[in-house]
């Protein structure tokens, strides 16, 4: 079709023609995939933590893609200025970890924990130690056994309890570092991202040992922070402009190594490679690499992933609270299921048998349903802390969907990984 006067009419003076207005830049939105990644590495941490298989750690390394994710947001809100970005990322992490650490807290003290007097450092110490339940540069004082093995609760809730916050003391550093680490990786990307390895290969390994939980924090960081550099990369395009096929050639081998190192370093838990950093930190990156080199930048779950998609909103908008309270969660389902053996119809040895056999079925199907409960009751504070009006169920419904940012045989012991 062209412009100018209509056929069969007389001429007339042609007005100036005007340019068709340009055309509108996708408004920018969440990456449905990363939002998927996120989702499934959540369901496998409740996973992992309930049955204890080490061999998820190798299937599906959760802490890796997650801190992969947060690293790629992080370079998006670093658009902006950096000190604004890391309050507000520091903003939205700190009141969900306030609510966990006053119930947490007063479980202890109310089972008679007195951290004064249990500190190794000394009672002034040990009381400086809890403001890591209010900011977690460190790690936050617990006591390994409180109560009773007959008790309520396991006597090692606690350290069930508290596990989790390692991840946020990891993430905490990482937002901090974020505006230094993106600068040096647009300067010198290649040396910034394969760094992490290199300091995985001096303090992973105990050719450098650091002591304490000061070497415990940086050999997390050096762990995770390939991870999180290469959500920049991603970010950034650098992963897209490296053919496929040499970049899943790398990542492969780097993930060979991984497992061979692996290998030789087999703890009591065997191929848990969070037992294993050097092993942890190559294979991570490796699977980190070839997720994000097959990501499709998703703006809406296509096919059959589509009736999924309340689910990925919801557990994205609430992936600090689901992450902060699982474990404990976990352990609540133990007395909840113990009251079935007081029912009539479980007098029978059979009964009680066949309930023996699949209680950590059960354990399963109802962390679910107390999972959705810690939503609705303390969810809302992710909204409040994002400054958000608070929502009871954000699963996309009515407009909620996305919103910016957001060990031992069984779960009741293992470390929080």
């Amino acid at each position: 079709m062209t412009h100018g006067h209509t056929t069969g009419t007389p001429p007339r003076a042609t007005p100036e023609p005007t340019a068709a207005p340009a055309p509108t830049a996708p408004k920018p939105g969440r990456d449905r995939y990363l939002d998927v990644l996120r989702s499934i590495a959540l369901v496998r941490v409740v996973v992992y933590h309930l049955f204890g298989w080490a061999w998820l750690t190798v299937l599906f390394p959760s802490m890796g893609v997650m801190f992969a994710l947060a690293g790629s947001l992080m370079a998006r809100s670093l658009k902006r200025p950096a000190l604004g970005v890391v309050k507000s990322r520091v903003r939205r992490l700190l009141p969900p970890l306030w609510a966990f650490s006053a119930v947490v807290l007063v479980l202890m003290f109310a089972g008679g924990w007195d951290p004064a007097k249990e500190s190794s450092d000394g009672p002034a110490w040990g009381l400086v130690e809890l403001l890591n339940y209010i900011v977690p540069v460190g790690a936050p004082p617990f006591p390994w056994h409180i109560g009773s093995k007959s008790g309520l609760l396991e006597d090692t809730w606690a350290v069930q309890a508290a596990g989790p916050l390692w991840y946020l003391r990891a993430y905490l550093w990482f937002v901090v570092a974020s505006p230094l680490l993106l600068w040096a990786f647009r300067r010198a990307p290649w040396p910034t991202l394969l760094a992490p390895l290199a300091l995985t290969a001096v303090v992973g390994t105990d050719l450098v040992r650091i002591p304490g939980e000061t070497g415990n924090a940086v050999t997390d960081f050096a762990v995770y922070a390939g991870c999180w550099v290469l959500g920049f990369a991603h970010h950034d395009g650098l992963l897209q402009q490296i053919p496929r096929y040499v970049a899943v050639s790398c990542a492969s081998l780097l993930m060979a190594f991984g497992l061979w190192w692996a290998s030789g370093h087999l703890g009591a838990d065997g191929w848990d490679l969070n037992d294993i950093p050097l092993a942890q930190a190559t294979w991570s990156f490796g699977f980190v690499v070839i997720l994000l080199q097959y990501a499709p930048s998703w703006r809406e779950l296509p096919g059959r992933l589509a009736k999924w998609d309340r689910l990925v909103t919801l557990s994205n908008n609430r992936a600090v609270t689901i992450y902060l309270w699982h474990n404990l969660l976990i352990m609540a389902t133990v007395p909840i299921l113990d009251r079935l053996y007081e029912l009539p119809f479980m007098r029978s040895e059979r009964a009680v048998a066949a309930l023996d056999a699949t209680y950590m079925l059960w354990m399963f199907a109802l962390v679910w349903p107390l999972i959705g409960l810690a939503i609705v009751a303390v969810g809302w504070i992710e909204d409040v802390a994002a400054k958000r009006a608070p929502r009871l169920w954000p699963n996309g419904v009515n407009g909620t969907k996305g919103s910016k940012g957001s060990k031992g045989t069984d779960g009741r012991r293992r470390a929080a990984r």
